[in-house]
């Protein structure tokens, strides 16, 4: 009889704790699922917004080098004194096979600048040029626009993907697969509705929630812990988003801070360049977020199954020691993936020899120090949320029951995820 109570009472803490998960994330999904429908850009919109200046198009064919011809010109943006001659560098004529493109085939001469020359330009590269089509004045003209860089690419991305599946083997899949439901709702939902002028706080934040509510469910599965994790996420996004809006706005980022956005102010009248620089906020904490907050939950599990008798204050403080160390090792993360990204900006505030000070709050610096600073204002924040919530939730559930019945670890050993070994009553020998 005491046995059938106790179970009775734990089946109702379980309930309870599902009811309160479902009660936080069910109207969150229904509030993305419905600005998903009310943002989604149609096709005549895109359309619109992608025609660029009135009675031009442009596209980015490929093409392949059939003649270099290198000849001496000045340096760009140098300093010339009155007696000082001309720094000269060299660039180079190139003439190139064009692959795709509506004249495919033709023979088109580019001018290439010497910063790309000199990273070894040779005949039979591929290149991408830029076709300007005037609808009034006929003939289009071409430009060298870059490297392409699809094969190198291509590679890493493989040996990427196949070392992920061997060594995390059916988790890495499914992760990978995550990856790509993440790229298709950036490229077919965020970009075509930030192109048409929506909000970017709302864009941001449908999206953002979109790809966590699928990636972290299919790569970790449907267990509490993985509900616990979401539930932190998605309230990291939120401060991140909150924050961001303030700061966005208190700190005057424009989004005018380098030459692709002024090109994208030209390109169309509709695009909110502030609005741009939010969703890129939003979006810059995901990987972090779902890092810190999976972890965190999952240290709330495996803590209560090694001491079951451990009261909720003694794991969450546990735990919390875990999150301290991982909000260290993020902060340093973060700061170097900048410094390796600006090393090229810290060049030239070394070679110009202006005040550190001037330059961190210029506009192309302070937009990346401010999506910096709140995506990691976010994440920690996130992580003694998602502890208490994943403490709650392991109390009431249990470790052996965070999964769903009969459920198997992603590894493929037909074990119970999250389970413990079976002790007889009492602990005692059987």
């Amino acid at each position: 009889m005491h046995s059938h109570g106790h179970g009775e009472l734990a089946g109702g803490r379980r309930r309870r704790a599902v009811v309160l998960l479902t009660a936080i994330l069910a109207p969150l999904a229904v509030l993305t699922l419905v600005g998903l429908l009310l943002l989604w850009p149609g096709g005549e919109q895109v359309s619109d917004a992608s025609s660029g200046t009135a009675g031009r198009t442009l596209s980015h064919p490929e093409a392949t080098v059939q003649t270099v011809a290198p000849y001496e010109c000045p340096a760009p943006g140098q300093r010339t004194g009155p007696e000082a001659g001309p720094r000269m560098v060299t660039c180079a004529t190139v003439q190139a096979r064009l692959e795709t493109g509506p004249e495919r085939d033709g023979i088109v001469t580019v001018e290439v600048p010497a910063e790309s020359y000199r990273s070894g330009l040779e005949v039979g590269d591929r290149i991408k040029v830029v076709r300007v089509f005037n609808h009034q004045t006929g003939p289009a003209m071409y430009a060298f626009y870059d490297y392409a860089r699809t094969v190198p690419i291509g590679i890493l991305a493989a040996v990427f993907a196949l070392l992920v599946i061997a060594v995390a083997r059916m988790r890495g899949l499914k992760a990978l697969i995550g990856l790509g439901f993440a790229y298709l709702v950036i490229v077919k939902f965020m970009l075509p509705a930030l192109l048409v002028g929506e909000s970017g706080l709302l864009v941001g934040l449908v999206g953002a929630s979109a790809i966590m509510f699928v990636v972290l469910y299919l790569a970790h599965g449907f267990s509490a812990r993985t509900t616990t994790a979401l539930a932190g996420t998605l309230f990291g996004l939120l401060a991140t988003a909150g924050l961001g809006l303030w700061a966005a706005s208190a700190a005057h980022l424009t989004g005018l801070g380098d030459s692709d956005g002024i090109s994208l102010a030209v390109y169309s009248g509709q695009i909110d360049l502030s609005g741009i620089v939010l969703c890129g906020i939003i979006v810059a904490g995901l990987g972090v977020l779902n890092d810190v907050t999976i972890t965190q939950s999952s240290a709330v599990w495996e803590l209560h199954e090694l001491a079951p008798e451990r009261s909720a204050r003694q794991l969450f403080a546990s735990a919390m020691r875990i999150g301290r160390d991982h909000i260290a090792s993020t902060v340093y993360t973060i700061a170097f993936a900048y410094a390796g990204a600006a090393l090229p900006i810290m060049l030239l505030i070394n070679a110009y020899d202006r005040p550190v000070l001037a330059v961190l709050t210029s506009a192309q610096i302070a937009e990346e120090i401010v999506r910096t600073l709140v995506a990691s204002i976010g994440l920690v924040l996130a992580i003694p949320l998602t502890t208490g919530v994943a403490v709650a939730v392991v109390k009431a559930v249990g470790g052996a029951r965070a999964s769903a019945p009969g459920s198997r670890d992603d590894d493929g050993d037909g074990r119970v995820a999250g389970a413990v070994p079976a002790e007889p009553v009492g602990g005692q020998p059987g």
